[in-house]
């Protein structure tokens, strides 16, 4: 089933039509939730829960004409900018939690460990040197895999301003980045 039909079959009080929303969606919006949100996974958690609780209380509130990705996402969205207003936080603030630590395998590869860690904290440091507004196009399109019509109407801008945005956005990474560009070190 889409998941229009899944939100219509909600609005009908299906319980398996929620459970499989919550399962196609949960996992994605706590990602969302978790960069939008300094990468605190408790403040996430309690967001994925509000926005299922807000589906259950108010499916009605959903526009069957709409797709339901997008709407979902908007409503993520505005979640996360009522939180900054509430928390008066600026753009770019981390909590400090290193989000780059994991548990190596004792027989990887040293030398491409230390590479790929050397590559994702000069992409964080670019991506914090990027303005909110390019960075959070780049993020939406490549880590939460909307399309361009999808991220105009998540953030209500028209599709080329979405274009803009993605293009200075990745022109800005690939010259920040270029020393991990085998082909630019050739």
């Amino acid at each position: 089933m889409t998941d229009e039909s899944l939100m219509v079959s909600v609005s009908k009080g299906d319980k398996r039509a929620f459970d499989e929303l919550y399962h196609r969606y949960s996992g994605p919006l706590l990602g969302f939730f978790m960069r939008l949100l300094w990468r605190d996974r408790e403040k996430a958690e309690d967001f994925v829960h509000d926005i299922f609780a807000k589906i259950v209380r108010k499916p009605e509130l959903f526009d069957p004409t709409r797709k339901f990705k997008t709407w979902l996402y908007s409503v993520a969205n505005n979640m996360c900018k009522n939180e900054y207003k509430r928390q008066e936080v600026r753009k770019n603030t981390s909590n400090g939690l290193d989000s780059s630590y994991a548990v190596s395998d004792s027989n990887a590869n040293v030398l491409h460990e230390v590479q790929d860690m050397q590559f994702r904290d000069a992409f964080e440091e670019s991506m914090e040197a990027l303005d909110h507004k390019h960075s959070e196009v780049f993020k939406l399109r490549h880590i939460d895999c909307l399309s361009i019509k999808e991220i105009a109407e998540v953030l209500e801008i028209s599709d080329g301003t979405v274009k803009s945005r993605l293009f200075y956005a990745s022109k800005y990474l690939a010259k920040s980045l270029k020393d991990f560009n085998p082909v630019m070190n050739r």
